[in-house]
């Protein structure tokens, strides 16, 4: 009898040591589980702010370039018919130039002309040093990987891009050049001759406000949809 007292002592004791053992970890692991629901809390609110940042940026070229874009230069029907037998063309005529321009912002899709105007630019560089720095800063804003305004290439383009600009040239941005040109004439140039900007001006018409289109990687429903998910998180 005495030793099955002992025993259940004995028991007692180990059990009100290890409760408070059970309960620290069982508290450790409320507080791991509380700190990453705020981490993720934390990404969803940065993802979501920048995903509204985009969309408030889409919005404002929106209402600020609409006006502009009804802006025009005064181009005589026969002259705009002319750019419509080569994309050559087009880009060789300053308004055709200009038309063209405007055309590819209601696309959001601007950098691909303006990579290439950047290019034919470099060209004239005379200096070393002009080149060299002139060629960086193209590589910066157009070819590298997250560039402000990077130009759609095929990884053996931007590859040869890359290494060309390591001794650059006047000619390191050929390729490069070349491919954006291709995708301009095979994609934007013809929508472009049956977009309004293009018929109003082969018609004699005055341009009109022209809608600006939402481009893919803008904020989409199925992004701002997978955040407000979660807003109940944070809030």
């Amino acid at each position: 009898m005495e030793t099955t007292l002992v025993f259940f002592s004995q028991l007692s004791m180990c059990e009100s040591k290890e409760k408070p053992f059970f309960k620290l970890v069982h508290g450790l692991g409320k507080e791991e589980t509380s700190k990453e629901a705020k981490i993720r809390a934390k990404e969803k609110r940065n993802r979501l702010s920048l995903l509204l940042q985009r969309h408030e940026f889409h919005e404002k070229t929106h209402s600020s370039t609409s006006g502009h874009l009804a802006k025009h230069t005064r181009v005589s029907p026969e002259e705009a018919v002319k750019w419509g037998e080569s994309f050559d063309k087009l880009l060789s005529h300053k308004d055709g130039l200009e038309a063209f321009t405007r055309f590819l912002k209601t696309e959001f899709s601007e950098e691909n002309i303006e990579f290439w105007i950047a290019c034919e630019e470099f060209k004239k560089s005379k200096e070393p040093q002009q080149i060299t720095l002139k060629a960086k800063a193209i590589y910066e804003k157009f070819i590298q990987t997250d560039a402000p305004q990077e130009v759609n290439l095929d990884f053996h383009t931007k590859e040869i891009t890359t290494k060309n600009i390591t001794q650059p040239t006047l000619h390191s941005f050929d390729a490069a050049q070349s491919r954006v040109y291709q995708l301009m004439e095979q994609d934007s140039y013809t929508r472009f001759l049956k977009s309004d900007i293009y018929l109003d001006l082969i018609e004699g018409r005055p341009q009109r406000p022209t809608n600006l289109r939402r481009r893919s990687r803008s904020l989409t429903y199925n992004e701002f949809q997978d955040v407000k998910s979660d807003v109940s998180i944070w809030l």
